[in-house]
């Protein structure tokens, strides 16, 4: 049997802009009558989105990036698109989800040691989902330089190699370097492994394209791979989500003042923090992410605190940073507050653990802004679902998150989730919490939320512009990558 065409894009490094450029890819090949798929084999981020799992017909998690592409392609999101992923708990450790569902957790050592039985589970949902398609896309993770973590390579080279897919390498130029890096790469790679790339791309390019052809020259000259093209820096892509905390490394400073600052503070396990994106867009809406050290900036009418992957050990760190006094401050001011998933559970009088999943603390005080406490519990909630406003409202968003909060401001409840009441709010409604991720991203409760500080939201709605950047980057792609010689190189897989 013939096999579905897929092809592979692996980077030089992490964050060169692999899940933008499939993102893209997917959407450009789907708008030429393609039914496309991505796929990544194992992911690391906190950034999880909901996704279904076809056998059951309940849901699981995948990265965050899968379920944009799946987006670009236009199709629901499943897990097989993202078989492996791990969600990063401590320094040294991560909880592992296996086809959307928590299956353990790992240090770094001993995940390296586990991650060759995760292989079989990665090749049947490859397979499971070239089933139903014309052109899989895949994304790697990463680097395939990283050549002490090759054996037992399930992200990179150890699929490509396993499922026979055929590679195109991607090196950032604008970190610098690029030349070196993919030289670099080809130099280090065993030969099986360097016959797998089929050709590379150089992205994030500003200025004359022209300029660079004796650097494309010396590159094909030292490795023998043919340039598929020079993607040129995508202002668009600043409307997508971006997939994990890396993004979060390089913060600019704030920019020009504008009529609303809402200050996040930047907890250490940060997770689903595109529940901002919504918010960035807004053009008259300044977005300050708070480092550790920084205090939390006192002319901000808002102060959001995101959703965590450890809501105990980040709620001490809050303490450690000071922020705690801050925020006290800030509400004492009259300034608003809101809390998303931990950073809800962070609001309440307590979070308790009694089974330790977090680790060894198994009580928390909260920083006591609305009066309820949480109880960590084993089962995990993951579900997308009828969201309304208390109004009736309809609204969009999924959860995904352990513990149960409850208490007497949870008679103010946020939004109703399936028609059950969910978060709670303080009696003047300056401070509020919920468990649903997606909330700021429903254009009507947003215009309703901004105009609580006098302003009025864009025309354009948040989904609205997150389409029209998707098309954007597919045009662009189509015009500077050798699209047809890609999709040749897919398809010689058979």
């Amino acid at each position: 049997m013939p096999r579905t065409p897929a092809i592979m894009l692996q980077g030089t490094g992490s964050d060169v802009g692999k899940t933008v450029l499939v993102a893209g890819l997917c959407r450009l090949f789907a708008r030429r009558g393609l039914k496309v798929r991505p796929f990544k084999p194992q992911n690391m981020s906190n950034n999880a989105a909901v996704a279904l799992i076809p056998e059951t017909g309940g849901f699981g998690e995948i990265g965050r990036g899968q379920r944009l592409q799946a987006l670009a392609c236009g199709t629901a999101p499943t897990v097989d698109m993202n078989p492996v992923l791990l969600k990063p708990q401590s320094e040294t450790g991560s909880q592992i989800v296996l086809r959307g569902r928590v299956a353990g957790e790992a240090k770094g050592r001993d995940y390296q040691r586990l991650k060759a039985g995760f292989l079989d589970t990665v090749l049947d949902s490859f397979a499971r989902l070239s089933a139903g398609a014309d052109l899989v896309i895949v994304e790697g993770a990463g680097s395939p330089a990283e050549i002490n973590l090759r054996a037992n390579d399930i992200a990179n080279m150890g699929f490509a190699t396993a499922a026979d897919v055929p590679v195109i390498l991607v090196g950032d130029i604008d970190r610098g370097g690029v030349i070196a890096s993919l030289v670099g790469t080809h130099a280090i790679l065993p030969e099986a492994d360097r016959r797998q790339i089929a050709g590379y791309l150089i992205n994030k390019f500003r200025g004359d394209v022209s300029l660079f052809d004796d650097g494309l020259a010396a590159i094909t000259d030292f490795t023998g791979w043919p340039s598929l093209g020079v993607v040129p820096h995508l202002a668009a892509a600043a409307k997508l989500p971006a997939e994990d905390s890396v993004a979060l490394e390089r913060l600019s400073a704030p920019g020009a003042e504008r009529k609303l600052t809402v200050a996040v503070p930047l907890l250490g396990r940060i997770a689903n923090f595109d529940d901002l994106d919504p918010l960035k867009a807004e053009p008259d809406v300044d977005i300050v992410f708070v480092r550790p050290g920084d205090r939390l900036p006192e002319h901000a009418a808002l102060v959001l605190i995101p959703g965590s992957k450890s809501t105990i050990g980040d709620l001490a760190a809050f303490r450690a940073n000071g922020w705690d006094r801050d925020l006290a401050a800030h509400h004492a001011r009259g300034g608003h507050v809101v809390g998303l998933c931990g950073g809800y559970q962070m609001l309440g009088r307590a979070v308790r653990d009694p089974h330790g999943i977090e680790g060894p603390v198994r009580q928390a005080e909260g920083l006591g802004l609305l009066d309820v406490e949480t109880v960590m519990e084993p089962e995990k909630t993951v579900r997308e679902a009828r969201v309304t406003a208390p109004d009736g409202a309809p609204l969009d968003g999924y959860e995904i998150h352990l513990g149960r909060t409850a208490g007497p401001d949870c008679a103010r409840p946020v939004c109703l989730i399936d028609g059950t009441p969910d978060g709670a709010s303080s009696p003047d409604g300056r401070v509020f919490g919920t468990y649903l991720h997606g909330l700021f991203g429903a254009d009507g409760w947003r215009r309703s939320f901004l105009a609580r500080f006098g302003l009025d939201a864009a025309d354009t709605g948040y989904r609205a512009g997150v389409e029209a950047a998707l098309d954007a980057i597919a045009d662009e792609l189509e015009r500077v990558i050798a699209v047809d010689r890609l999709l040749a190189l897919a398809r010689n897989r058979d």
